[in-house]
């Protein structure tokens, strides 16, 4: 086995330790029995449960942040639209004057 072989095949092994302890969401708070604290540190299937609300919960809320932003977008695009429509006009007041200005002289 060459070195760069014997190189991953170590990160390889160090990666799957990692793993290993990491378990899933809500499976409890490591291999000496969980903090004690709450449902979710505990683990076990109340502990997956109280995850994937936590998750959902987190979802929804991102959920109403993006569509309340989307709607504040579109108010500014409108409010924007409107000035653009009142500097126009104030444009063509300002050119017609000049132009009426240039036919006197």
């Amino acid at each position: 086995m060459n070195r760069t072989t014997r190189l991953l095949n170590t990160n390889v092994i160090r990666h799957v330790r990692l793993m290993s302890q990491l378990g899933d969401l809500g499976s409890g708070a490591g291999k000496g029995g969980g903090g004690g604290g709450t449902i979710r540190e505990a683990g076990g299937a109340f502990g997956k449960q109280e995850a994937a609300r936590e998750e959902e919960y987190f979802y929804k809320q991102q959920r109403e942040q993006l569509q309340k932003l989307k709607s504040e977008l579109k108010d500014e695009i409108s409010f924007h639209e409107e000035q653009i429509k009142r500097h126009q006009e104030a444009i063509d007041r300002h050119m017609s004057r000049v132009t009426n200005i240039e036919k006197t002289e």
